[in-house]
């Protein structure tokens, strides 16, 4: 059953992040590079203290435009308070938490320390491999 997969099954493990120091045009750089729409940002422990999402780097592009000060740190545009979800979620709880909170990703957050990050491109990936299993399985007598 679809129910029984957890977030830890699916989750991306070794994610992009970001030092609330990082300059802006590097983030932006780094997400353009790596094709992701956002990605944690995290403290020297590797704690989570932000999510920098496209929507931010446009905000403060837009920002800094108008005040004439494009760039900055991280920190100054990062999102918080902080959604995150557990890795032994299940992965319906989690699609439905997308679809209810129109979020894109979570962080993976165990222990207080991050561990990775669900997107809804990876709950797809579940979906996709659970389907694909259930019709490979020979029917039942």
């Amino acid at each position: 059953m679809l129910k029984s997969i957890k977030v830890r099954d699916y989750m991306t493990h070794h994610q992009v992040t970001f030092r609330s120091d990082t300059d802006l045009f590097l983030a932006i750089g780094r997400l353009l590079e790596h094709r992701i729409n956002g990605a944690p940002v995290v403290d020297s422990q590797g704690h989570l203290i932000g999510m920098l999402s496209e929507a931010d780097c446009l905000r403060g592009i837009l920002s800094g435009a108008y005040y004439e000060e494009i760039g900055g740190s991280v920190a100054n545009y990062m999102s918080t308070p902080l959604e995150s979800v557990n890795p032994d979620v299940d992965i319906i709880d989690v699609c439905q938490r997308f679809l209810r909170e129109n979020l894109e990703q979570l962080p993976v957050v165990e222990s207080g320390a991050l561990v990775g990050v669900i997107s809804r491109r990876d709950v797809l990936r579940a979906v996709k491999a659970f389907a694909q299993h259930e019709r490979d399985q020979p029917p039942e007598v």
